[in-house]
C-alpha cells in the first residue's frame, strides 16, 4: 500500500526491483514520467533537481524546469583499479539545496541514471529532508541490453530524454547553484 502523500505508481514490488545503488534510505521512488506528471500538477510546490555536473547540463541537456545543483564534481586523476575517472562528492551540496528548498518540501532528484541522485537523496535525508524522491531512471535512462538492437549498450531505455519529458540544451544560469570550486561566485 502506498502511504506517501503523493500518489505514484511505485508499489512495493517495484521497489524490490530497484538496483541496490539506486536505493535510498527514504524509499521514495518515481520514474521520469511520473516526476514530470507530479510536477505538472503542483509546479509551485514540487522542485525537480538535477544533480549532474555542469558539463552534463551543457552537453547532454537538462529538464527545462530543473534546478541544476551538482552533488559531485569530476576528477581528472585516472583510477586504474576502477578503470575510470572518479567523481568527488561536493561538501556544500546540502547547503546549496537549502537555498531553494526546505526540509519539508517535496524535491525530486535526478542524475544520469540514478546512482548519484540516490547518494544525493541520502545526504538530504541525513539533513532532515523527508520528501526527497529518487528519479530512478535519471536523465539518460538505463542501458539497452539487447544484442539485436541498434541501441545495445546505450542509455536509450526510459529516462527523462527518452520518456518525452521536456528538456533543453539552453542553459539558464539563474537556476544553477554551482559549488564555489567551479568558479561561479
Amino acid at each position: 500500500m502506498n502511504t506517501n502523500p503523493i500518489n505514484n505508481e511505485f508499489e512495493e514490488a517495484d521497489k524490490l526491483s530497484i538496483p541496490k545503488e539506486k536505493q535510498t534510505t527514504l524509499g521514495l521512488y518515481v520514474t521520469s514520467g511520473e516526476a514530470y506528471e507530479m510536477w505538472q500538477k503542483d509546479p509551485a510546490n514540487i522542485k525537480i533537481i538535477d544533480v549532474r555536473t555542469p558539463e552534463e547540463f551543457l552537453f547532454v541537456g537538462y529538464p527545462t524546469m530543473a534546478w541544476k545543483i551538482p552533488v559531485a564534481e569530476q576528477t581528472y586523476i585516472w583510477d586504474a583499479e576502477k578503470g575510470k575517472y572518479p567523481m568527488t562528492i561536493l561538501p556544500d551540496f546540502v547547503s546549496r539545496i537549502k537555498d531553494v528548498a526546505d526540509p519539508k518540501d517535496t524535491v525530486m532528484l535526478m542524475c544520469r541514471s540514478g546512482g548519484r541522485s540516490a547518494i544525493a537523496v541520502n545526504m538530504l535525508a541525513d539533513a532532515g529532508f523527508t520528501q526527497a524522491y529518487q528519479i530512478v531512471d535519471g536523465m539518460e535512462g538505463d542501458i539497452v541490453n539487447d544484442p539485436t538492437s541498434l541501441y545495445n549498450g546505450q542509455r536509450m531505455k526510459n529516462g527523462w530524454k527518452n520518456s518525452g519529458c521536456p528538456w533543453t540544451y539552453k542553459l539558464n544560469p539563474d537556476r544553477m547553484l554551482l559549488p564555489k570550486s567551479t568558479g561561479k561566485e
